[in-house]
């Protein structure tokens, strides 16, 4: 576990013309701030009441921009996020105070942004600067209303509204919302195209304090999980980043709030009650209990609260003399965050799949090792990996030949082969055993002597004599010895079975296959192989003969190095365009070749994304007059006065025309912007190849024009293949006959002039987007219910 450290608290006091200069004040360092109040008079001369207070505090944002702001609060704790700390910001204070401005920002303006958006596009362009590192990126999004739970991304066709409600479960790995819908973003715009769906789906009212204030406490949780690629650790790290937007605490007497909005407000003071319970009791090191449970906000909070995460709270106040008690409520909070502590540590979990493929690899770079102290210590190959079916056919065969005396003794390799041996003298006796007994039951009949039913009958036969002793038995056991013929006796047995051993390996050098069972097959297969390569050594060697004898009257083929045909040197080396021409149609040839290819591809590109270009802007000029007509309409209806049918507005056919016109329109520019920014997306790769097959051409030719015009003829030698000199580490200026032509000029000016601020490209699409879908589900829902009508 990590160092335990305090909760960071922060205030930004919201930009006003009245601000109260006579009673807040703030500290030279911009960490403390005073508030005074003037005596109430009318509680007459002896008044004890409180009239000063300070607070200390990390830091105040006072007149501070969007970017001031990021980079004070919450920098430092994302960037800590992708080495697996988790992190939480929480925006607290009272309704209309700034925290959704400070948290999301303005969504129409890129530079008025919010902490949120600033957090995912630091997220992403921190995992462009770690390729060493697979990231993977997950985004949430949940509203918490009236004490309820809601999925702000249910909206999105593949999620769905859920069946069953949410619920906040607790695991040994923390705490986490079930039902809750997780969402993998793989670049930035999908980010950006998440929370703008969220956005348009939380729930805001109006009242006096504030136009547009939030009824709902709003959690975005970004999952980061960083696997490593240059490392084979098992280990990787996951982290979660809470950005939490709380609902304003109001005082219904300022706010005018009834009906549903004084329900609402009932239940959001409410929660930041048991929210600031929670936070007297984190910072109360006497207390065994924290009241986590008393509300959602507090128990999905749990981990963030006093658990192993970086937690940074930042309160949002007026600076109005009006608003002086709501304001010394908000500091007296961030005061009491400071007490508590949190304890951070990075969350390290296993890979079990990389962990076999690492103990896979431990155990090989044992072999390894093993055989490299086999080999210092002089000792035969020893194989470590477990015996196949052919070893374990040789042990066996091995210890027969032991047993029978034809082996002096069985050469000891290692532990596994010891075990194998003891195995294969167990499988022996067994076998033995069995063979011994299968055969005296085809020759004799075995008698039990606890079987008396048995005896008496053989007694009867004259088999067994009156001392209850069977004929021939000398030895007292339990059966009778006969004469066996002379050729099963005991002595000549291993013999017959050495000799048909013999001819068992003896047919199989004639069929030139030896059996996996035989150990002595086994050894003739290996010689045969070893025999296989001197027969083909003689056949290598007649063969130079042969070419000997056919050398002297056919001659070596162009390509042979040894012989190759070189053109007398010039005195002086040629101009580098004319040698330049020369190699291109001769040593350079292919690769001049796949760069005019490449060449070509790239041009055509070039031309269909210029042409798409021009279909992109007629559709856009033509948006624009559709637009410029609907209007039109629209002012025309609105002169006449509008028709109303069941609340519905009614327009003539010629503007729902146009309404569909302009809807296909931009279908047709999003499909025509898409295949743009795809051709873009193939220009790049071509241009790379071109750049790439460019430069190997300038190398190519760089090395044969010193090779051919500058080394002396006597260092040609050493230029061959297999010397000492590698052919291109003679140096020489860079060649520039092969220039860039007009069109990567003017690509290259056209990079240079993009805008200051192309990270906000992804920004606007996703809200263009958003902004799309839900224009045309508005448009498609009126359109239904004018059908229906």
């Amino acid at each position: 576990m990590g160092t335990r450290k305090k909760v960071h608290a922060f205030v930004r006091v919201k930009p006003t013309d009245d601000f109260a200069h006579e009673m807040i004040k703030y500290g030279d360092d911009n960490k403390s701030i005073d508030i005074h109040l003037k005596k109430d008079l009318q509680s007459g001369v002896v008044n004890n009441k409180q009239t000063d207070w300070s607070f200390k505090l990390d830091g105040v944002l006072h007149n501070a921009s969007q970017d001031l702001v990021y980079e004070t609060v919450a920098k430092d704790l994302v960037a800590q996020a992708l080495d697996g700390y988790n992190g939480t910001i929480m925006c607290y204070g009272q309704t209309g105070a700034g925290k959704t401005y400070t948290m999301t920002g303005a969504t129409e303006n890129y530079k008025h942004r919010g902490i949120l958006p600033r957090a995912l596009q630091q997220v992403f362009r921190m995992i462009k600067e770690r390729p060493t590192h697979a990231i993977t990126v997950r985004v949430s999004y949940l509203e918490i209303y009236n004490e309820s739970l809601f999925d702000l991304l249910s909206t999105l066709p593949y999620v769905g509204p859920s069946v069953t409600p949410m619920t906040i479960v607790e695991n040994p790995q923390g705490v986490f919302i079930k039902g809750l819908s997780v969402h993998l973003t793989n670049q930035e715009e999908d980010a950006f195209s998440l929370l703008f769906e969220g956005e348009t789906n939380r729930i805001i009212a109006s009242h006096t304090m504030n136009k547009n204030s939030s009824r709902s406490h709003c959690i975005f949780t970004i999952y980061v999980e960083a696997h490593s690629r240059t490392l084979s650790d098992e280990k990787y790290v996951t982290s979660k980043i809470n950005l939490v937007d709380l609902a304003g605490s109001e005082r219904l007497g300022k706010s005018g709030s009834e009906g549903r909005m004084l329900k609402e407000a009932t239940y959001i003071n409410k929660s930041l009650s048991f929210l600031e319970q929670a936070i007297i009791a984190l910072g109360d090191q006497k207390r065994d209990h924290i009241p986590f449970r008393q509300s959602k906000l507090t128990h999905a909070l749990k981990d963030s609260l006093g658990g192993n995460c970086n937690m940074v709270l930042l309160t949002n106040i007026y600076g109005e003399a009006a608003q002086l008690e709501e304001t010394l409520s908000s500091l007296r909070f961030a005061s009491r965050m400071k007490l508590v502590t949190t304890e951070p540590a990075i969350n390290e979990k296993y890979d079990a799949e990389r962990m076999v493929k690492n103990l896979e690899k431990e155990l090989a770079l044992l072999k390894q090792e093993l055989a490299i102290h086999d080999s210092l210590a002089n000792r035969t190959l020893v194989n470590y990996d477990p015996m196949d079916e052919i070893q374990i056919a040789e042990i066996n065969s091995q210890v027969r030949r032991y047993l029978e005396g034809t082996l002096d003794e069985i050469d000891i390799i290692n532990l596994r082969q010891i075990q194998e041996v003891f195995n294969q003298f167990r499988v022996v006796l067994s076998q033995q055993e069995q063979e011994v007994e299968s055969t005296l039951r085809r020759k004799y009949t075995l008698i039990d002597k606890n079987d008396f039913a048995a005896i008496s009958a053989v007694q009867k036969a004259g088999l067994m004599d009156v001392d209850g002793h069977l004929v021939g038995e000398t030895d007292g056991q339990s059966f009778g010895l006969g004469v066996m013929p002379f050729s099963t006796k005991p002595g000549k047995k291993p013999k017959s079975r050495k000799m048909f051993k013999e001819q068992l390996s003896s047919s199989g050098r004639k069929e030139g296959a030896g059996s996996p069972v035989s150990g002595k097959d086994l050894e003739v297969s290996i010689s045969k192989t070893q025999a296989t390569p001197s027969s083909k050594e003689g056949d290598v060697k007649d063969l130079p003969l042969r070419d000997r004898e056919t050398s002297s009257t056919e001659p070596l083929p162009l390509d042979s190095p040894k012989e190759e045909w070189r053109p007398p040197r010039p005195s002086t080396p040629p101009p580098k365009p004319v040698a330049f021409e020369d190699f291109k149609n001769e040593r350079g040839s292919e690769i001049n070749r796949i760069f005019k290819e490449n060449k070509s591809i790239l041009n055509e590109r070039r031309k269909r994304a210029s042409e798409t270009t021009q279909r992109i802007n007629a559709i856009k000029r033509e948006m624009d007059l559709t637009k410029e007509a609907l209007n039109f309409q629209k002012s025309i209806r609105e002169k006449q006065g509008e028709y109303e049918n069941k609340g519905l507005m009614i327009i003539d056919e010629e503007e729902f025309l146009l309404i569909l016109k302009l809807k296909d329109l931009k279908k047709q520019y999003r499909a025509e912007y898409q295949d743009l920014r795809d051709l873009r997306a193939e220009i790049q790769y071509c241009q790379h190849l071109v750049d790439q097959c460019r430069h190997r051409l300038l190398t190519e030719f760089d090395i044969w024009y010193n090779e051919s015009f500058f080394i002396p003829e006597d260092m040609q030698v050493s230029l061959k293949p297999g010397s000492s000199i590698r052919p291109g580490m003679v140096p020489v200026s860079r060649l520039v006959s092969l220039g860039e032509d007009d069109q990567d000029k003017f690509n290259q000016l056209q990079q240079r002039m993009l805008p200051e601020g192309p990270d906000s490209i992804s920004f606007y699409n996703a809200k263009v987007k958003t902004e799309q879908k839900r224009n045309y589900l508005k448009t498609m829902m009126g359109l239904q219910q004018a059908h229906r009508k």
